[in-house]
């Protein structure tokens, strides 16, 4: 079968898409390799969503969408792509269960966090190392957990974390944090929540469970090891230091500037019928609702490009 239109990705981009696209009767599959939602699936609460005023939690809000998607038509697929081949009127894309044909394609891969990128992590990620506070935040209830970063997601992050964790301590590498001023303020309301300012870490350790960490102060370039309580035997890192765009497959093949993939206002990509939305593309503001709006634009322009091509 050649799909109207097929969609990387089940974040709210490739939902929004696959939404409008659905409900314009063409032809739609969405296709993620895990759970649908990405980031936002890992998210507690979504406050800045618009309308989402009965505090929507991220699974909520995808659950939401999903059904919505489904409703007016759009069928889904968990498989992961491992090549595309994007040279000819109608686009193939090989995954590990099959083969799928489209008339358009619309990326909405998103972005993967960023790790700290020191000895041990590797090794012990999931053994006291977490990028996802709503995943993990629960097995560290009263226990000492540490925050790495100091943007918005890190410090919402550090106070989710307070529910759980008896002491909290972000970790920056600046002598403020980089948050909006209304998340800062919370903050720094909390009891709960220390900070170690100036600081990164360079090492963590442990036998089958994080133990200790190494953090370095970045003006005095001394080191310090901070281990679990006894008691405790281990404690949590959470790392939140950005993300990065989901694209190695389209290396080459996609225009992109530092691995985001380069769209007009349309969403359109330097190959005629392939569409990007949501994080994975350039744009100044990475959120719920900006990833949306590209999802809806993308389907929306798919639409007129099969309109006038085929």
């Amino acid at each position: 079968m050649i799909y109207d239109v097929v969609i990387i990705g089940a974040g709210p981009a490739g939902l929004s898409a696959g939404l409008y696209a659905a409900r314009a009767r063409l032809s739609t599959l969405i296709i993620e390799k895990e759970a649908a939602g990405g980031q936002i699936a890992t998210t507690d609460e979504v406050a800045n969503y618009p309308g989402s005023i009965e505090h929507a939690t991220g699974p909520s809000l995808v659950a939401r969408m999903v059904e919505q998607a489904e409703e007016f038509g759009a069928k889904r697929v968990t498989d992961t792509i491992l090549s595309v081949d994007f040279s000819q009127d109608v686009k193939v894309l090989k995954g590990e269960k099959q083969e799928y044909q489209a008339k358009t394609i619309i990326i909405a891969t998103g972005a993967v966090p960023k790790h700290i990128g020191c000895p041990g992590e590797k090794e012990l990620t999931g053994r006291g190392i977490s990028y996802c506070a709503t995943c993990d935040g629960a097995f560290f209830e009263d226990l000492e957990v540490f925050v790495v970063g100091g943007g918005d997601s890190a410090v919402e992050e550090a106070m989710y974390l307070t529910k759980f964790a008896r002491k909290v301590t972000i970790v920056h590498r600046r002598d403020a944090l980089r948050a909006a001023k209304s998340i800062q303020e919370k903050a720094l309301k909390n009891e709960k929540i220390e900070y170690l300012w100036d600081s990164v870490i360079t090492e963590v350790k442990g036998e089958g469970l994080l133990e200790s960490i190494v953090v370095k102060n970045v003006k005095t370039n001394e080191e310090t090891e901070i281990f679990a309580d006894e008691e405790d035997g281990t404690f949590g890192v959470f790392v939140f230091v950005g993300y990065d765009p989901a694209t190695k497959l389209f290396e080459g093949i996609i225009n992109m500037d530092g691995g985001y993939i380069i769209t007009d206002d349309n969403m359109k990509t330097n190959i005629p019928g392939v569409f990007a939305a949501g994080d994975n593309r350039v744009k100044s503001l990475r959120q719920v609702v900006t990833a949306t709006a590209d999802g809806a634009i993308a389907a929306t322009q798919a639409e007129k490009y099969i309109e006038e091509k085929f």
